[in-house]
């Protein structure tokens, strides 16, 4: 009867899931406010019957309350988030708001399933509770300081300033962990700064080409960019080093529409990383693991091939809940999560989780679109380039589409930086949200 209950249940989330991701698209086509308010009022009823059929799934698997404790507490905290963007910004977008739930909800399922068997049974899904919880209130707080402080456009060197030293400290006295320096541990929590440091960066960049656009400025804007991605390739955070690369790039390609400019700093880089292969010999272990990870399988390209083995046996409708082997992925519930989601969820699943990212940066290029003020489009255009990036670094380093960089999927791998990093990204464009319907007022 189990097996029966969670192989149907697969079939639900997956039917679920697929209903979600067309209403993300179809709310685009609608004209009118009323029936924007039906299809994201069906996505909350579809994010809530998602969550109660996977948690009851697992629970049917292990009959043990505590995950039944774990899912009216995420219900709990699900629905405030909603409740409470709802009241204190009713003009806010319901989409965004919406789409970071169900991205929650999807990682919060998965590491509930992966912390079963865990040496400390649970421990890591209360924690990641704890962090969206933090991660929330941070959330709420973000989008009115960006309407409010309208002098942020000012701080140009502050941000320059703070990120770099941020990064410094990290390459100078962090731990090296995974051939990386990229973390200091507070007690039971350890910290990323280098999550934090991106949003600075994109303030950084656009206050800077809002003031000017000459040639001097952004010779010296590119300097300041090129030493906080050289501090990141000295601490071997690749992964963090190509974002700030990629977005400082378009973002500078849109404030001056010079081709020529988009053309030099792709030379540079790809220069960059051909003599970054031939002096780090991590490159080398990552490139030749992406090359052929079976034949480097002990040397390296144990991760990746253990992730596309996941996702083989996984196929489109996925094992069930706790009828496929996760626990085999290394560090399954942050680098490869995706690789263990489509494993028991399936690639339908997968795919759909693809296209709620893509809906959200969708919406992001929609409102650095409309807004008037350079700055703020630079910033909006920034932050969902930086997320929209890491979503395609994390799924095609576990897919072998590229080499594998170690970053996180924002609001689904568990880690408290990536979490709060990522509210606060969202939080900023909802504040941006605000601001444009300050200025078509």
């Amino acid at each position: 009867m189990t097996n029966i209950i969670i192989q149907i249940s697969k079939y639900i989330i997956i039917l679920l899931m697929a209903a979600y991701t067309f209403s993300c698209f179809s709310i685009f086509t609608r004209n009118y406010e009323d029936e924007e308010k039906r299809v994201l009022i069906r996505q909350d009823v579809l994010l809530f019957l998602l969550q109660m059929v996977s948690f009851f799934a697992m629970y049917t698997a292990k009959k043990d309350l505590r995950i039944l404790f774990i899912y009216a507490a995420l219900a709990v905290v699900i629905l405030g988030v909603i409740l409470l963007y709802n009241l204190i910004y009713p003009s806010v977008s319901r989409l965004v708001v919406n789409n970071m739930c169900m991205l929650i909800t999807a990682g919060m399922i998965m590491i509930t399933r992966l912390s079963v068997d865990s040496k400390s049974p649970y421990g890591i899904a209360v924690k990641q509770l704890a962090f969206v919880i933090v991660g929330v209130s941070f959330g709420l707080i973000v989008p009115v300081l960006i309407r409010k402080m309208e002098f942020l456009e000012n701080w140009t060197y502050i941000y320059a300033g703070v990120g770099g030293a941020a990064l410094l400290v990290v390459a100078l006295f962090a731990a090296t962990s995974g051939g990386a320096k990229l973390s200091f541990n507070l007690g039971p929590v350890s910290i990323q700064p280098s999550e934090f440091v991106k949003i600075l960066f994109v303030f950084y960049v656009a206050s800077s080409l809002k003031k000017s656009i000459e040639f001097k400025n952004v010779v010296v804007t590119t300097a300041v960019a090129a030493a906080h991605v050289l501090i990141l390739v000295i601490s071997t955070d690749l992964g963090a080093a190509l974002i700030y690369f990629v977005v400082y790039l378009i973002m500078l390609y849109v404030a001056t529409r010079q081709p020529l400019y988009a053309v030099a700093g792709v030379g540079a880089g790809c220069g960059a990383a051909v003599i970054g292969y031939h002096i780090f010999s991590h490159i080398k272990v990552r490139v030749a693991a992406w090359q052929d990870p079976f034949a480097t399988y002990s040397n390296g390209g144990y991760q990746i091939a253990q992730s596309l083995f996941a996702i083989g046996s996984g196929g489109w409708f996925g094992t069930g809940l706790f009828k496929g082997q996760p626990d085999t992925i290394p560090v399954a519930e942050t680098d490869l999560i995706f690789s263990a989601i489509t494993e028991e969820i399936g690639m339908i699943f997968s795919l759909c989780l693809i296209l709620i990212c893509v809906s959200c940066y969708v919406m992001f290029l929609n409102i650095a679109m409309e807004l008037r003020n350079q700055f703020y489009k630079l910033v909006a255009l920034g932050l969902g380039t930086c997320y929209i990036f890491q979503v395609f670094l994390q799924i095609g380093g576990v897919t072998k589409f590229i080499p594998l960089t170690g970053v996180t999927l924002p609001f689904v791998s568990y880690g408290g930086s990536s979490l709060l990093s990522t509210m606060i990204m969202f939080g900023i464009i909802q504040g941006l949200y605000i601001v444009r319907e300050d200025e078509e007022a």
